[in-house]
């Protein structure tokens, strides 16, 4: 393939943004090669500038469940673009919004719509302060809740891929009441909450980790949490920016049988366009303001596009069979990779839940942060480089998912996982 025009970009960008990206994972750096520019995509294919054609496993980091450009969206936005693209009012669509979500995800009786992911667990973690009167809150290794200042703490996703430990910029005081334990160890939780359980005021978790890759909750772990916090009048959070609506219609909470006090939802709610959101129980979200005196704001908050799109989404994925043909698809693409894996004969350790998995470059069973940084990024690097040559888009990094949405067919996932036989054996 050749990528003169992406190179061209790339230089032109670094001029004027920093790194050349805005969003550092893009700049491919841990998989040895300068990024593309994409120019279009529609179903499972993206193209980039140049016009090389890839089967995308990345989709925009997860909420091209339906495959990009999906026609039931496109068709609501346009309608609505003739209708007005922001009001910074009310409008009918953001309540019709909320009642879906509300309808859809367990734990959820009140949703405030924000702009992205970052906001709504910045949030969430002011708000469930505010309802405790507590200052600390306890969150897991690897487990990334967006950039925000707390939360960036021994963060995975983009740090973990950079080998940032933590971040200039980030104050002692900003830190000083984040709690940072080993996921999936519910002895450390008990023993921090038996010791300073009337400081805690929250415990913030991907109920499935997927930004250290994809690491599934042991058995009893989100259970337990649920005790404990009940046991110790902590507010439980589910950060679900990535598995809500991807893992089950109601997300990780509904696959898993546990409920939190709030979740926080991103990406994948507004079908491809920028949006957040958090909700859950009404006596909680009742003390943000107006009604209460936490206060949280945004002009582009329950933007109409937003809403528009992630309503024409949830109706799509309401579907019977949908979430059938999910886990089948992503069965089928965890086979593929096993098979591929077992025939190369190195060793990895694969993970999925539903449509989205990882293949991690390591003979460790990955169950937190310290066994998912066992793995080789090096070769994780020449494997990633090895499928973009046979045309297969996949994460530039070791730390993130593969996903799979409806627009893929058999033949993309067979594909891939051929492709991938070839780059593991050579």
């Amino acid at each position: 393939m050749r990528h003169e025009a992406s190179a061209r970009l790339f230089e032109a960008a670094k001029t004027v943004i920093p790194g050349g990206v805005n969003s550092p994972v893009r700049a491919f750096s841990s998989v040895g090669i300068e990024p593309v520019f994409y120019d279009r995509a529609k179903g499972s294919r993206v193209w980039d500038v140049d016009g090389n054609e890839y089967i995308d496993f990345v989709a925009s980091w997860g909420p091209m469940i339906l495959g990009h450009a999906p026609d039931a969206v496109l068709d609501a936005v346009r309608e609505q673009l003739e209708r007005g693209t922001s009001f910074g009012a009310p409008t009918e669509i953001e309540v019709r919004m909320a009642e879906a979500v509300a309808r859809t995800v367990p734990s959820i009786e009140e949703v405030r719509m924000v702009s992205s992911g970052t906001e709504a667990t910045m949030s969430a973690i002011r708000l469930a302060r505010g309802y405790t009167g507590r200052d600390a809150f306890i969150k897991f290794e690897g487990n990334y809740h967006g950039h925000s200042d707390a939360l960036l703490v021994a963060a995975g996703s983009g740090l973990a891929t950079l080998g940032i430990p933590s971040t200039p910029g980030v104050t002692e005081g900003a830190a000083r009441d984040t709690i940072v334990l080993p996921y999936n160890d519910l002895d450390a939780v008990a023993d921090v909450l038996e010791q300073r359980g009337e400081e805690v005021a929250a415990i913030i978790v991907e109920p499935v980790a997927g930004n250290m890759g994809v690491v599934l909750p042991r058995d009893g772990f989100l259970q337990g949490l649920r005790a404990l916090c009940d046991t110790y009048g902590v507010v439980l959070i589910f950060d679900e920016v990535i598995t809500g609506f991807r893992v089950a219609l109601g997300g990780a909470q509904e696959r898993f049988g546990v409920t939190p006090d709030l979740t926080t939802l991103g990406k994948i709610i507004g079908g491809g366009f920028p949006v957040g959101a958090f909700g859950g129980k009404r006596e909680i979200m009742e003390r943000l303001a107006p009604v209460g005196p936490v206060y949280q704001a945004g002009t582009l908050s329950g933007n109409p596009i937003a809403m528009v799109a992630g309503l024409a989404l949830i109706e799509e994925l309401s579907k019977p069979g949908v979430y059938d043909e999910l886990e089948r698809k992503g069965a089928r693409l965890e086979a593929g990779l096993r098979s591929a894996v077992e025939t190369a004969g190195i060793e990895a350790h694969l993970t999925r839940v539903g449509a989205m998995a990882c293949m991690f470059f390591t003979a460790e069973t990955v169950v937190d942060w310290t066994t998912a940084a066992t793995a080789d990024t090096g070769r994780y690097a020449s494997y990633f480089r090895a499928m973009f040559d046979r045309g297969i888009m996949l994460a530039p990094s070791q730390f993130e998912a593969t996903f799979v949405g409806m627009a893929h067919t058999d033949e993309d996932i067979d594909a891939m996982t051929s492709a991938a036989a070839e780059a593991l054996s050579a």
